[in-house]
């Protein structure tokens, strides 16, 4: 049985209980295949996906999007994975998760859309794992210095890196400690597939 029966006994118990509606959710994993560090296959993570019980299971590119479905809240999903991939690769990674209906609608609350038609890889989407704290966009233009701006709304932030992500001072440890908790970027073209391939 083993680490398989494990994972199921984990999943069953946190998120995957087979009395509730499964509907179609989004993980978003953390720092994972950046510079050489927590690497981590895609197709070891959709393996590991349908182990804990998830059913039409897709990863998008090697940042970490996981597609699948499953029942229960979202939060519960979130512990399942982090700890099936401590479990099985060893890796400490913090898991985002979305329902599909939510994260469909984050593309409209997008206040960059000049920015996006000439320089979408500069527009980035923050999510956290608890919502952001109340001042957050305030604080972090108080420590913009290379032409950044942030907007807030109800489920997370969205930021433009005037001169691209790779000069900002928001480091990734910044930015978790001005939110309130662990968060994650996408840029605006990896938001438009995903929303895609949930809505397919």
């Amino acid at each position: 049985m083993g680490i398989a029966f494990d994972f199921r006994r984990l999943a069953c118990g946190l998120a995957l209980r087979e009395d509730n509606q499964t509907m179609r959710f989004l993980a978003l994993l953390r720092g994972i295949n950046v510079g050489g560090r927590n690497k981590l296959p895609m197709a070891d993570l959709r393996a590991l996906a349908l182990e804990l019980g998830y059913t039409e299971v897709d990863t998008y590119i090697q940042s970490g999007n996981l597609l699948f479905q499953g029942a229960g809240a979202a939060q519960g999903h979130e512990a399942v994975l982090e700890a099936g991939i401590q479990k099985r690769f060893g890796l400490t990674i913090p898991v985002l998760v979305r329902s599909a209906a939510q994260f469909q609608k984050m593309p409209a609350t997008n206040p960059f859309q000049g920015e996006v038609r000439e320089r979408p890889q500069h527009v980035m989407l923050l999510l956290s794992k608890r919502k952001p704290k109340a001042d957050v966009a305030t604080t972090l233009m108080e420590r913009a210095t290379d032409g950044e701006q942030v907007q807030a709304f109800a489920g997370g932030l969205w930021l433009f890196f005037a001169n691209g992500a790779g000069r900002s001072k928001w480091s990734p440890a910044l930015l978790d400690r001005l939110v309130g908790s662990h968060i994650t970027t996408r840029n605006w073209n990896t938001v438009l597939q995903l929303v895609e391939r949930l809505d397919s």
